[in-house]
């Protein structure tokens, strides 16, 4: 079989519009079935862009990963690869031949290479572990990629350790630091490490053998973390705290030589977060993102650009106030970044040296991530774009013409549901001072009925709801029975400047909460078809925590949904594994700050409890352990109030599995119809 299968074919036109009055609310299959387009990487030469589309297999629960490739002046998009399970992660080779990419069709996620004049793909790390994020050499002799190990053990060595302990009868772990779990996942202790191999014969070795840290950071890092100097002989990575990782939100920046050596801390001596190296294209600078309060998870996120040569670091986005998500260089003075900014992600330029007098805006509205510079210029770039009504495609831009789609891979589905558009809306909140929100209508909408509302309130605390398509908790999906969305970016939310983000810290009950009601109370009296006899809340994590509270001081709400909510803070303290976290936003531990503690947890004002409530939760979720939603459930119950706990025994924070995602939204949807309908 060839690599140059074809696809179906996905161009928009093909999709036969459907009339407004045929169109239909989403289900839970539609959300299922809708494809994953991400990772654009844009060819040498500029003319084509790589990608990445994941399908859902219900049937078996599991995702099949593919890569496609389009042409930047339009054309039908073609599927490169076939081979069911992932294929992953392309990035081109420097002369524009080869394709790298992460497959798991041996039986494990190794390297493959994939020419692209035609021929199979062929198998070049052959790893006894698996591998992921290969990114080339700018001479195309090398591949780096990461892999976990124990540190100071090779990967066969890590294999049989883990085959030895898989066979072991006993499984018992002892640990005499923390962290023991994070996130989903026991402590194993190994290491995720940052390995180069030869582009002929995948030959590896492991750069950092002995370190005792993850590189990339886990459990969110990625091939963003590291990066190949012009050069060749450097590469720059991001690695955790070598001490006290349970409380400390620090990561540095390293170098190490890229055939092996001692590596140095480039950024020692700020305590806290540095991220995301990458070098200017002339090897002069290396730019990073970086926060500068310890202890914090949402300081500003600024873009720093560092000179190599003088070790100079200038400041280059401080100014926007607003977080960076994501960036690349444009040239060897400017670079393209996705700031998070008033509930959309918009690239902007940003120049290293000077705050320009205008803020130039190449991608708008809805959100705009993961883009891919085009070379050796940088007048073009391909992205990721999608809003709250429609799922992510590939887009392109080059110079000043207006950004085009690429992909539509999405649109014979969208085509027979009725979405409606985020409406964005301002109100005063606390204090007096401007709160911005989002008001979803549901499907077939008449302005002159009344429609049941569910309020929705995001978590972090530090978060945002933004007018993105969400996979998890989508907005269209929630509307879909017929309720109008109300969703509040109170105090604590990103993207309008962080002294409103730093709001929240050591206040999660008072001006975040009278933002909330001061929002709803809004949107109720601006929108006349909101029907405010029929109002429910609904929030994850820290939305989970606020409907905990809710539920304990008001009784406004026909229902309430808390998914992973904190519930008792002193609990939760010590079952948690990122303890600055509590230390950060409560002041400190609980044996330091107990009144505060005290004062904030809705565990003790269980006894004003009034509004039926769902309570959901996943017993691998390690960041609000299970403990917190049955403790909620336990005190609903005592105290008489109609109430239902939703426990899933193989998720996590987030609901994932498909045959679970089909639960949850039954779950939330029969609780909603048995109070809103």
């Amino acid at each position: 079989m060839t690599r140059w299968m074809t696809g179906a074919l996905v161009a928009l036109s093909l999709a036969t519009p459907t009339s407004g009055a045929d169109k239909r609310p989403i289900n839970i299959d539609d959300l299922l079935a809708v494809k994953s387009v991400g990772d654009p990487q844009i060819s040498p030469d500029g003319a084509s862009v790589v990608y990445v589309v994941s399908e859902l297999d219900k049937d078996v629960g599991k995702t099949n990963s593919s890569l496609w490739l389009v042409p930047t002046d339009g054309g039908e998009p073609k599927k490169l690869t076939s081979a069911p399970g992932a294929n992953n992660h392309p990035r081109w080779s420097p002369d524009g031949k080869t394709i790298a990419f992460v497959s798991s069709r041996g039986g494990s996620s190794q390297v493959w290479l994939l020419p692209i004049d035609g021929g199979e793909a062929r198998q070049l790390t052959k790893l006894p572990i698996d591998v992921d994020g290969p990114i080339w050499s700018p001479k195309g002799d090398r591949i780096a990629f990461a892999a976990q190990v124990y540190p100071g053990k090779s990967p066969e060595e890590t294999a049989a350790k883990d085959k030895e302990k898989e066979e072991s009868k006993s499984k018992v772990r002892t640990y005499d630091h923390l962290m023991v779990r994070h996130w989903n996942a026991w402590d194993e202790g190994k290491k995720s490490h940052l390995f180069v191999a030869d582009a002929k014969t995948g030959e590896a070795v492991d750069l950092t053998p002995k370190l005792e840290a993850n590189t990339p950071p886990a459990p969110f890092g990625g091939s963003n973390d590291y990066a190949w100097s012009p050069d060749g002989e450097t590469l720059a990575f991001t690695a955790e705290p070598l001490k006290d990782h349970a409380w400390s939100t620090n990561t540095d920046v390293w170098l190490v030589p890229a055939k092996g050596g001692e590596a140095k801390n480039l950024t020692e001596s700020n305590p806290a977060a540095d991220a995301s190296p990458a070098f200017s294209p002339d090897g002069k600078h290396l730019a990073f993102i970086a926060q500068g309060r310890p202890g914090f998870e949402s300081d500003l996120w600024v873009l720093r650009v560092r000179n190599l040569e003088s070790g100079e670091t200038l400041d280059a986005s401080s100014y926007l106030d607003r977080p960076i998500q994501g960036f690349g260089w444009k040239s060897a003075t400017e670079l393209i970044a996705s700031i998070d900014d008033n509930g959309t992600v918009p690239i902007v330029v940003l120049p290293i040296s000077a705050k320009p007098a205008k803020l130039d805006r190449l991608a708008e509205g809805g959100v705009n991530a993961s883009a891919s510079v085009g070379r050796p210029e940088g007048a073009s770039f391909a992205y990721i774009h999608h809003e709250a009504d429609k799922p992510g495609e590939v887009y392109f831009k080059k110079g000043d013409a207006q950004p085009r789609q690429l992909t539509s891979h999405n649109a014979p589905l969208l085509s027979q549901l009725d979405l409606a558009p985020m409406e964005s809306f301002t109100f005063k909140g606390a204090e007096g001072d401007d709160v911005q929100g989002w008001l979803m209508k549901p499907p077939g909408f008449d302005p002159n009925k009344k429609y049941p509302v569910l309020f929705l309130i995001h978590g972090g605390p530090q978060g945002a709801w933004h007018d993105e398509w969400h996979g998890r908790w989508n907005y269209p999906l929630f509307a879909a029975p017929g309720y109008a969305l109300v969703a509040i970016n109170p105090r604590g939310s990103t993207g309008f400047g962080q002294k409103f983000t730093d709001q929240i810290s050591l206040d999660w009950t008072g001006k975040v909460y009278e933002d909330l009601m001061k929002g709803l109370d809004h949107a109720l009296g601006k929108y006349a078809f909101l029907d405010k006899d029929k109002v429910a809340a609904a929030g994850g994590s820290y939305g989970g925590f606020m409907v905990n509270w809710i539920c304990g001081h008001t009784d406004r709400f026909k229902a309430l949904i808390s998914h992973a909510g904190v519930f008792d803070l002193v609990s939760m303290y010590g079952s948690t594994e990122e303890l600055w976290f509590p230390d950060w936003e409560y002041g400190g531990p609980p044996w330091e700050k107990l009144q505060h503690y005290l004062d904030r947890s809705p565990s003790l004002f269980a006894g004003n409890f009034k509004t039926p409530t769902l309570v959901i939760h996943g017993a691998l979720d390690f960041r609000v352990p299970d403990v917190q939603g049955l403790g909620m459930f336990t005190s609903l119950q005592r105290v008489g109030v109609p109430s239902r706990y939703v426990w899933f025994p193989d998720e996590g924070h987030w609901i994932a599995k498909p045959t679970n995602r089909i639960v949850w939204w039954r779950e939330v949807h029969d609780w909603l119809a048995k109070y809103l309908k």
